[in-house]
């Protein structure tokens, strides 16, 4: 039963199909009594048809960038930095001309890394401090290296987000830069966007790091001042005394200094301040100084400006400051050769193929990793 009255209502639909062409609708075929669908209303277009077709941005010479940035424009600023980050070989060549523009025009500034562990506050810290320094008539860009998923190799780059008051203040400039897995290439061109930084005038550039590790060595070779951020009531303060990174420090801020948490810092400070003391004395004869602060209740915040500023003024008297400065371009300019040896080994066509090769050759037991190495590195020389 139920079959034939699928194949009489099938049969019925296709004739009226057939004989009611003008009908967009079979069901409005005079057959089917009692049964009207309306037409429908046609659908909007996906593209707004008012929309203009957008400009393509014209691309301004070096010199123009030049002029711009020596006038403070930040869209340009901003443009010039993406330059600088790009891996394209025909931005890196207009990157290394403007670089070279702004030299002279560079130099002027203090350079201040600051770095602590994971939740010590570094981005409230860095919004708190970085606001009373505009307040005082300074013009103030922060540099955050973000860290990169090993998976996606994608950044977060929310130091915007965190830093809601700085991020719209006007003589800041903040600007988030994913590390994308290459510690070395990433400071490199952080390094240079400070150069670009400061031919637009600012005069204190924080950069801050992805957190304690590698990075801490690639930051201090490019500050003249390295400020350590701690926390109290973390666990063992012992922990945090980890001999490569505090002697490294010009100064260490023990951050969330308020609640039920003052007692604990002020212990921690002593045990800081005793465990810098049996640490050799810096090359710059500064003795490091720890101050307790709280970013959310701005405590402390003036205290460590004052510190920067005094350290700041101590090298510069006897010639420390001109003298590290000079320090870590030489030092740079062998990151530079190292990096620019090691994209130009594995960018080669036929050291790709030998890679392979030995690749399969390490995995079956052949030779070793390190003969491997080897046979890579003189097929790279003979070349």
């Amino acid at each position: 039963m139920i079959s034939w009255l699928f194949k009489y209502l099938l049969k019925n639909i296709l004739f009226s199909c057939k004989v009611n062409t003008n009908h967009q609708h079979p069901e409005n075929n005079p057959n089917f009594k009692g049964l009207t669908v309306n037409e429908g209303v046609n659908s909007a277009p996906i593209v707004n048809p008012y929309m203009r077709p957008k400009r393509k941005r014209k691309q301004l010479s070096v010199d123009e960038y030049v002029d711009r940035i020596k006038k403070g424009d930040i869209s340009i600023l901003s443009q010039a930095v993406t330059l600088v980050e790009s891996s394209l070989p025909e931005h890196q060549k207009i990157a290394q001309e403007l670089i070279e523009k702004c030299l002279p025009f560079a130099g002027n500034s203090v350079r201040i890394g600051i770095t602590g562990v994971p939740g010590a506050g570094k981005s409230t810290f860095i919004e708190a401090l970085g606001m009373h320094i505009v307040r005082t008539g300074h013009k103030l860009a922060v540099l955050a290296i973000d860290p990169s998923s090993e998976r996606s190799k994608g950044s977060i780059l929310g130091d915007k987000t965190r830093m809601e008051q700085l991020s719209v203040a006007k003589n800041a400039f903040i600007r988030p830069s994913p590390s994308a897995g290459s510690l070395g290439g990433v400071a490199r061109k952080t390094r240079e966007s400070i150069v670009l930084c400061e031919a637009a005038g600012f005069d204190t550039i924080f950069v801050e790091t992805v957190g304690v590790g590698q990075s801490e060595i690639a930051v201090h070779s490019m500050v003249d001042f390295f400020l350590l951020i701690q926390l109290a009531g973390a666990g063992d303060e012992l922990q945090g005394i980890k001999r490569g990174i505090m002697e490294m420090a010009d100064g260490i801020a023990i951050n969330k200094c308020d609640g039920t948490n003052i007692d604990k810092s002020n212990v921690a400070r002593a045990q800081y301040q005793n465990a810098l003391h049996i640490f050799p004395a810096p090359d710059s004869g500064w003795n490091p100084e720890v101050i307790t602060c709280s970013a959310t209740e701005n405590s402390g915040i003036v205290e460590i400006w004052e510190m920067i500023e005094k350290q700041v003024q101590f090298v510069k008297s006897n010639h420390f400051f001109e003298h590290k400065r000079n320090s870590q371009s030489k030092y740079w300019m062998y990151e530079t050769i190292n990096e620019h040896l090691k994209n130009n080994f594995y960018q080669n066509p036929e050291i790709q193929k030998l890679i392979i090769k030995n690749e399969q050759r390490v995995l079956s037991n052949e030779i070793s990793s390190f003969i491997a190495a080897n046979e890579l590195l003189n097929n790279y020389f003979k070349l």
